[in-house]
């Protein structure tokens, strides 16, 4: 059929010149409209190594009077914690990263998590040593006085990650005596640590894609630096490949199930994450480490831990991911199921995979939030979806939300076994 006329013409698309300006002008406009956040980076010292972390905050028109300023996501600014001038209105929300990425992973879930509040909530997000800008000072390939003797394994994370929490957010925020975690992958592994170490310092724990296995304990070394000979060879010969820029998009383009989620400047950033001078010796180390070790009463592995959680529980799970499918949140749903005096939740992404954070932010930031916002007492009757399906936009895809009960989860016969030794 012919095309729509007007005014006796055909439409003609506007030349290349002025679609350009005018997306150009849409970009800015849109720029300009998310402008009430800010993402500040800073650091910290943990047992002598600098530690990188990042705050998201709305913008306020105190501001000024904060010694925190706001920059630029890509700058650096050392403060005094005490000083920052943070609200102690709501409990502050600490995201945890997957492995192999930095802070800048949760930069699309942060400031919807801001927008998203009543109130002045602060999100944080870390760097986990050995990762991102988190690494000991003059590092030499596991050589220097400052990584001797160092391990890069769950346990440090864990400990790093609870002197975090001691020293630099529960003093912003002194009407505030617990967090809110939210993990991915390996995140989600180390807040279920972390809440079984210390309890009393977790408000609830929101698990993205959670792995349940870390630490593959391989034999021949405890993964103390420096490394031998032999496990020292393998780490660089493996880490060579694995950061491989061709290497980097195979591994995202399996884990996301849409590809135009994930750019090339998501790969660059992972692979410039690599380019230190402790990178192999971390690799290496992260190798040879031995897996967690959880304080709950009997507790001697992930899913036993999570039957003795003292706290609520959120699972959101992207329903494509090939390796945290959710057959494992599956699992992960009965043992919580064991418990009576807390609430556990499910809702499942569609059109998401490993990473709902970064790939399904809008969707995942509007799970989380009503999580959130709910009193603890509330969290067994919040709606976290609006009617049995919800739909979410994003610019590369649309993704879909619905909350179902363990017993509804979709598992092949494959899924089940392996659960079963996973």
């Amino acid at each position: 059929s012919a095309p729509p006329r007007h005014d006796g013409g055909p439409l003609r698309r506007p030349p290349t010149h002025l679609r350009f300006l005018l997306v150009l002008a849409i970009k800015l406009l849109l720029i300009e409209g998310s402008d009430s956040f800010s993402i500040t980076e800073h650091s910290w010292q943990y047992k002598g190594h600098h530690i990188g972390y990042e705050d998201c905050r709305k913008k306020q028109d105190d501001v000024a009077n904060s010694s925190a300023a706001a920059v630029a996501p890509t700058s650096i600014a050392t403060i005094d914690p005490s000083s920052s001038g943070a609200s102690a209105e709501e409990t502050p929300v600490l995201l945890l990263n997957g492995f192999g990425v930095g802070t800048f992973h949760q930069h699309r879930l942060m400031p919807k998590l801001i927008d998203g509040s009543d109130g002045n909530r602060v999100v944080y997000g870390i760097d986990y040593l050995g990762q991102g800008r988190s690494w000991p000072i003059d590092c030499d390939d596991g050589e220097s006085e400052s990584e001797r003797g160092l391990r890069y394994c769950i346990n440090t994370w864990a400990d790093q990650i609870i002197e975090f929490i001691e020293e630099v957010i529960l003093p912003e925020h002194t009407s505030s005596k617990k967090i809110h975690l939210v993990g991915n992958s390996v995140g989600g592994y180390l807040s279920v640590v972390l809440a079984s170490k210390r309890p009393d310092l977790i408000s609830s724990v929101s698990l993205l894609n959670a792995t349940p296995v870390w630490g593959l304990n391989a034999p021949g070394w405890s993964g103390v630096l420096p490394a031998p000979f032999l496990p020292k060879r393998i780490g660089r010969y493996l880490f060579d490949r694995i950061r491989d820029l061709n290497t980097i998009e195979r591994f995202l383009d399996e884990t996301y199930s849409n590809r135009l989620a994930f750019d090339d400047d998501l790969m660059k950033r992972i692979r410039g994450m690599t380019e230190g001078p402790g990178g192999h010796a971390a690799f290496a180390s992260i190798l040879w480490s031995p897996p967690a070790e959880f304080d709950a009463e009997e507790s001697t592995d992930f899913y036993g831990s999570l039957g003795k959680l003292d706290c609520d529980c959120l699972l959101v799970f992207g329903k494509d991911d090939p390796w945290c499918k959710p057959a494992f949140a599956k699992r992960m749903c009965e043992c919580l199921g064991k418990r009576s005096d807390h609430v556990h939740r499910y809702v499942e992404v569609e059109n998401a995979g490993h990473c709902p954070n970064h790939e399904a932010p809008t969707a995942t930031a509007a799970i989380v939030n009503r999580w959130l916002e709910a009193d603890e007492g509330a969290r067994c009757v919040i709606k976290l979806v609006e009617g049995n399906t919800e739909e979410f936009k994003e610019e590369w895809g649309m993704n879909y939300i619905r909350e179902i009960g363990a017993d509804e989860i979709s598992t092949s016969i494959f899924d089940r076994i392996i659960t079963k030794f996973v």
